[in-house]
């Protein structure tokens, strides 16, 4: 299945070099030991992308099942850090609104706003659905999106960014339309990327459509999913959430 992900999935990692995929592990590791009590050892990763996340949760001791739609991003993450923790780390091809395994799991995260890609109500108790299913009582799910309140006080702005390695030069324009009465912004993704070998070029657009939640809507989904919302903050921070907080993080515990 073809997903919006898959034409530059070969530069994802590129266009994330700048990203602190560590710090953002270990921000993930001290919600999970501060919100549970009982030990940890299995987790399920909805939106895995390329991998990184799972690769380092799985080098921290953990047992880590990674699912995404793109089956580009799925083998790049297997190509990448599949070999290495054969024992610990597994990634697999599946929507998380409809992934099913006969397994319970520990925790549940999903990272860098895959929540936020569910823009219909139906989608995104879908998605929740499957973490219900797939979460032991008293488990975690831990998850960010673009927090409301912040989208509608700065409003999304026009984006380039530019990154480079040995092999390319990667520009990326992400043009936003906002549609407010649906909670919605389309971000139209214009990507370039030039070969520095062999001095070829390429050109590509995507449209990335983004739901902005907010903490009310939040607690009723996922009271309607069995879960309760126990710990909201700034993602990577502690500061609570604010018109200020673009990115927000959830932790919810799955009722006995």
């Amino acid at each position: 299945m073809k997903t919006n992900f898959d034409a530059y999935a070969a530069y994802y990692d590129l266009l994330y070099t700048d990203k602190d995929y560590v710090g953002e592990a270990n921000f993930v590791i001290s919600l999970l030991r501060k919100n549970q009590a009982a030990s940890i050892n299995n987790i399920l990763e909805l939106g895995c992308g390329t991998g990184k996340h799972a690769s380092l949760l799985a080098n921290m001791g953990y047992k880590i099942l990674g699912v995404d739609l793109s089956p580009a991003m799925v083998k790049s993450a297997q190509r990448h850090y599949g070999i290495d923790n054969l024992d610990r780390l597994e990634f697999v091809e599946g929507d998380a609104r409809t992934f099913r395994v006969d397994k319970e799991f520990d925790a549940v995260i999903s990272l860098f706003h895959v929540v936020s890609y569910q823009t219909s109500n139906s989608d995104l108790q879908a998605l929740l659905d499957t973490v219900t299913c797939h979460l032991k009582s008293g488990g975690l799910f831990i998850f960010d999106c673009w927090y409301g309140p912040a989208v509608l006080k700065q409003n999304p702005e026009i984006r380039i960014k530019r990154m480079s390695n040995g092999d390319y030069d990667v520009m990326r324009i992400a043009e936003p339309v906002m549609r407010e009465n649906e909670n919605i912004v389309d971000v139209n993704y214009s990507v370039r990327v030039s070969g520095k070998k062999h001095d070829n070029q390429e050109d590509f657009s995507e449209k990335h459509t983004m739901r902005y939640l907010f903490s009310p809507e939040i607690e009723m989904f996922l009271d309607a999913a069995d879960m309760d919302l126990v710990f909201s903050s700034e993602w990577m921070s502690s500061k609570i959430l604010s018109a200020d907080t673009w990115s927000g993080v959830f932790v919810a515990k799955r009722r006995a």
